[in-house]
């Protein structure tokens, strides 16, 4: 009885304690780390201020330290990219509370093929017909445009994987852009957003690249936090974001040329772990690809390995639908 009683206090003070410390958001670098903690502050500056809780920023230089980052505990809340989303929710005890807001019936955020303008390879064709002879900078493995859906969508396909390339450099999509209008190589993966950033930030490199492919349209970004938050917190965090920018005020203006910056213009919409059923079919899909275009030591063992993909994508899809880890 004794012990309990001194219990009560103790646990009253982590509560207290916990209820004051920082809020620990992640920050995926959108073209570098520096830019994108800059871009984020005053955002979260605001959230501090709604929450009545310091809002602290781990910047990162890559999906792999993020990601690391989530695995050690370190961060309580995060916008990620929808491949890195669905491995927070489903291996790291993480759950969606809103997405970023896109137009209805557009398609402006696509992931797209870089090479330079006038150089080789000069063509899609050319490139496909020789994967050898190219240097590829592409996404992290966890990048939907840096990597995923030009696997799935055109060098799968086509029977290449990207190790077939002469050489591969992993970056972020500032990165790989860079590296072709540098020549260090000769074709990047990205997307039309970063691109057009690239463009208003690095305009006589862009001059020098040019598209020849691009993509469906991409899954948006997700808004994750840690399930262990407070529910009245998650609800704060969620309702803070959903009116980020939203109404006609001088506030909501200001708030809407910050929204700009982080690659959501029109602000986010409330969403929950279903948001993020599309990606897991596309990461099934590129899965299921990977398994049907490798060299296999018999047709059992290929059999073997789809089946597993099944079983794990309907389980992931039944997770997703009803919530649970």
């Amino acid at each position: 009885m004794v012990l309990a009683a001194l219990g009560v206090p103790a646990l009253a003070q982590s509560a207290r304690a916990e209820s004051h410390a920082p809020l620990r958001f992640g920050v995926l670098p959108f073209g570098g780390a520096v830019e994108s903690r800059e871009n984020w502050t005053p955002l979260l500056d605001g959230l501090g201020r709604a929450l009545g809780r310091p809002v602290s920023a781990l910047s990162v230089t890559s999906y792999e330290s993020l990601a690391e980052a989530i695995r050690r505990g370190e961060v309580d809340c995060a916008l990620l990219s929808a491949k890195l989303a669905l491995d927070a929710v489903s291996q790291q005890r993480m759950h969606v509370l809103a997405q970023v807001k896109r137009h209805a019936g557009t398609a402006d955020h696509r992931a797209v093929l870089l090479v330079r303008q006038g150089g080789a390879p000069g063509s899609l064709k050319e490139l496909l017909a020789t994967p050898e002879r190219w240097r590829l900078a592409r996404g992290d493995a966890r990048s939907v445009s840096g990597y995923i859906l030009p696997q799935l969508e055109l060098f799968l396909p086509h029977g290449i994987a990207m190790e077939r390339f002469r050489s591969e450099l992993v970056d972020t999509h500032q990165g790989t852009a860079l590296a072709v209008a540098n020549g260090d190589a000769d074709v990047a993966t990205n997307n039309t957003t970063d691109f057009e950033r690239f463009r208003q930030q690095f305009p006589v490199e862009a001059e020098r690249l040019q598209v020849i492919w691009e993509s469906s349209p991409t899954p948006p970004a997700m808004f994750v936090a840690r399930r262990e938050l407070p529910a009245a917190l998650q609800k704060k965090l969620q309702d803070y974001l959903v009116n980020y920018g939203q109404g006609r005020s001088p506030r909501a203006e200001a708030e809407r040329e910050i929204l700009k910056a982080l690659h959501a213009p029109l602000g986010f919409t409330a969403q929950d772990n279903t948001a993020l059923l599309s990606t897991a079919a596309l990461d099934y899909q590129h899965a299921r690809q990977r398994a049907l275009s490798a060299k296999w030591v018999s047709e059992e063992a290929r059999q073997a390995r789809l089946a597993r993909i099944e079983r794990s994508y309907a389980e992931q899809v039944d997770a997703l639908r009803s919530g649970a880890p």
